[in-house]
């Protein structure tokens, strides 16, 4: 099943051509497969299973309270986020960019794990919880960094917690929440905040349109792990039917853009992306 999912994507995108650089635009379903969890499958999914909602962005900006509640939670659940590593899929896709094969890969995700597996023609579409960010001068470190200094500043403080989002959230209740400490910013006493989109926040116009010149210079598009449910993601499929590029979609249930592609297959990302490559690699053994 998988080989034929393989050559199908492959048969009609090219991916394994020389000629013929893909943009690859992915999703959460990419790393659920590293034990990250996603919001949105159908009945697994945390919009499914349970009641929590990722954090607005105007509520984080407007309230101490919220700021507070959500770096208790960040802060007790960032040690089993952060140890997730790079799966198939990942590794599939920074091989694909060693070969010449991938020309961009734009990403949804927060996690940082296609850094990890070393990619670097890539844009983090929604940033990373990997870095923070002072809303106040814009002076920008790293969530390691920032760890410590919750350390230092709540030693006694330290609550069980459960269930980690894809953005590092955990569940935590108010009583656990009260006497945490969050520092502000060194340099000028501003907000801290995870350099990503919130929900309820836009993404810099000026970095979409780069993203579509990316989309002009590529031959064809693979969405992969996305159901394309947030505009932010699916405006990159209406940009490439507007441009006649063909689109191509891997994920696990129904997308947005289904009506859009040029085929599209229900399996995991892991167990088609990585025989993509190695169906160019027998090609290759073939003609040689």
């Amino acid at each position: 099943m998988s080989w034929n999912a393989a050559q199908y994507i492959e048969s009609n995108v090219h991916v394994s051509s020389d000629t013929s650089p893909i943009l690859v635009s992915q999703s959460a379903g990419i790393s659920t497969e590293s034990g990250i969890p996603d919001y949105r499958s159908e009945g697994v999914g945390l919009y499914a299973r349970t009641e929590r909602r990722p954090i607005q962005h105007a509520e984080f900006v407007r309230s101490q309270a919220a700021r507070k509640r959500y770096w208790a939670r960040n802060f007790a659940g960032w040690p089993q986020f952060s140890s997730h590593q790079p799966n198939l899929s990942h590794q599939a896709l920074a091989n694909w960019e060693n070969a010449g094969k991938l020309h961009w890969l734009v990403t949804q995700n927060v996690d940082a794990l296609h850094a990890k597996a070393g990619q670097h023609r890539m844009t983090e579409l929604h940033g990373c919880t990997h870095r923070v960010i002072c809303l106040g001068c814009n002076t920008v470190i790293n969530r390691s960094e920032l760890q410590k200094k919750f350390i230092a500043l709540n030693p006694s403080w330290n609550e069980k917690a459960y269930g980690v989002a894809p953005d590092g959230d955990v569940f935590l209740t108010d009583e656990q929440v009260s006497h945490f400490r969050v520092p502000s910013c060194d340099k000028c006493g501003g907000i801290l905040k995870p350099q990503v989109t919130f929900f309820g926040d836009t993404v810099n116009r000026e970095l979409v349109y780069s993203l579509y010149d990316r989309l002009s210079e590529s031959d064809a598009m693979l969405i992969v792990g996305s159901s394309l449910q947030v505009y932010s993601g699916y405006r990159f499929a209406l940009k490439a039917q507007e441009k006649s590029i063909p689109v191509a979609i891997l994920n696990i249930g129904a997308t947005r853009a289904d009506h859009l592609s040029v085929v599209k297959v229900n399996a995991r990302c892991g167990d088609v992306l990585p025989k993509i490559m190695a169906l160019d690699e027998q090609q290759h053994e073939i003609k040689g």
